[in-house]
């Protein structure tokens, strides 16, 4: 009998095994309802953030407004964040309900389902991140050989206000792609030993 047989999961008693399992399928579920709330809250800040973001500056005797639907990348921000938090609240429902019946998803399409939602709404998101990233560094930095000026030198409330959108719409994109892994875990464990 060697040091190692107490250690490996295959020497580990089935009821041991079980008990682990169950308690990390657990822990699993509360963090998914976590989440989805983290990121149905976090989306509706953010479409609120960009989406009201305004600011008027009278240059001589003509005023200019800048509004987030300037820049288109900014008005996909807003859509794309709208669709996540009616999302997450739809499936942080769904989590909810699992948790109190306290049963785990029944069948293999119902998951599959679940993972390409979850997997869409995860590459949406990092495009949508992504694309406001670009427009907002154009507007901050300008594009000189291009004759595009620095557009946060004259709007700087509009460029602070988006920005906090932007670092928020980041962590909200953290949160999916966080959750698109639970999603992937809750499918392929269903093909695993461990399926019931």
């Amino acid at each position: 009998m060697s040091k190692f047989d107490g250690v490996c999961p295959w020497n580990v008693p089935v009821h041991h095994r079980n008990g682990r399992w169950n308690a990390l399928e657990g822990r699993l579920r509360v963090g998914e309802v976590a989440l989805r709330c983290v990121v149905c809250g976090l989306a509706v800040l953010v479409a609120a953030l960009v989406g009201t973001d305004t600011q008027v500056k009278k240059i001589v005797f003509v005023e200019r407004k800048a509004k987030f639907t300037d820049m288109k990348a900014s008005v996909f921000l807003v859509i794309f964040n709208g669709i996540a938090a009616c999302y997450s609240l739809i499936q942080g429902l769904r989590c909810v309900v699992t948790l109190i019946r306290g049963n785990v998803l029944l069948n293999k399409p119902v998951a599959w389902l679940i993972f390409s939602c979850d997997q869409v709404m995860a590459y949406v998101s990092v495009a949508a991140v992504a694309a406001t990233t670009q427009s907002g560094l154009l507007a901050e930095f300008g594009q000189p050989e291009l004759q595009w000026m620095k557009l946060c030198d004259m709007y700087r409330g509009f460029c602070i206000k988006a920005g906090c959108g932007l670092m928020i719409a980041f962590v909200v994109t953290c949160c999916i792609l966080i959750l698109s892994c639970i999603s992937a875990f809750n499918l392929f464990r269903l093909y695993g030993n461990n399926k019931r």
